[in-house]
């Protein structure tokens, strides 16, 4: 239980963070850098996935050890992407499949409803998918025995 709300904590810590690289860096490229938004946005997306990445592998998920490779990253990115379209379509179907186009309606589709749909689903893809503990899933790769301490039977234990 103790694990479970040290990982929430930690995972909701990243995530906000992620969420000030997105919003501080899309402001900047939008405004000062003078790119059009969805570039803009497709940046600082990037951005914040990197971020969410490296805080999470090194961070709230580093007792079960860093994925290697690209492939971690890119399922990482698959999800992060995954709820981005979830957070997009609460925002579509409120605003033109229930007509509630007030800016009001928009920000509690998309930033509240959609983020907190979007937010369940990144924690599960992240913890399920991309930095899973492979204790119990038949990795034996902790020693030649399959176990995780020294030899069984010789003096080291």
């Amino acid at each position: 239980m103790v694990a479970d709300r040290r990982e929430l904590l930690g995972f909701a810590t990243v995530g906000l963070l992620a969420y000030a690289v997105d919003l501080g860096l899309f402001t900047w490229l939008r405004g000062p850098a003078g790119l059009g938004p969805l570039t803009a946005k497709t940046l600082s997306f990037v951005a914040a996935c990197a971020v969410a990445y490296a805080g999470n592998a090194l961070g709230t998920y580093r007792h079960l050890g860093r994925p290697r490779g690209l492939r971690p990253y890119a399922v990482f990115f698959a999800v992060n992407a995954a709820g981005a379209a979830v957070q997009l379509l609460c925002l579509a179907v409120s605003h033109y499949g229930l007509g509630l186009t007030s800016q009001r309606a928009d920000t509690v589709s998309g930033a509240g409803v959609g983020m907190l749909l979007g937010t369940i689903l990144r924690f599960w893809g992240t913890r399920t998918l991309v930095f899973r503990s492979t204790a119990g899933s038949g990795d034996r790769s902790g020693s030649w025995n399959g176990t995780n301490g020294g030899r069984v039977g010789s003096w080291t234990g």
